[in-house]
């Protein structure tokens, strides 16, 4: 848990580079068979919760850099954790539903 905060508390830049990865792998996977599929589209939507939380992490940071007890981290992590792996689940299962053999 403390590499997790050491890597996203305070740091707006880094969560916004989480969320240009997961703009890419959207990106990436509209190129795909699986991009046909409309569950890849949830990888969008990830990037977004991703987008929001580095402007929820800068806003903390520009209104109260000294903010030591972060309560608000008690819902975003829980909530962004949940929100990859139903991403990840999803495009698995469309993976798999593209590359499925007819018969």
């Amino acid at each position: 848990m403390e590499t997790l905060a050491a890597l996203l508390v305070q740091r707006p830049l880094v969560i916004l580079l989480v969320a240009a990865a997961h703009a890419l792998a959207w990106a990436l996977l509209r190129t795909t068979a699986v991009g046909r599929v409309p569950r890849a589209n949830v990888v969008w939507v990830l990037a977004l919760l991703w987008l929001a939380y580095a402007a929820w992490e800068w806003l903390v940071v520009a209104r109260s850099p000294e903010a030591n007890i972060r309560v608000d981290l008690l819902l975003i992590w829980p909530l962004l954790g949940l929100a990859t792996v139903w991403a990840i689940a999803r495009v698995v299962r469309g993976w798999h539903s593209a590359h499925r053999k007819p018969g």
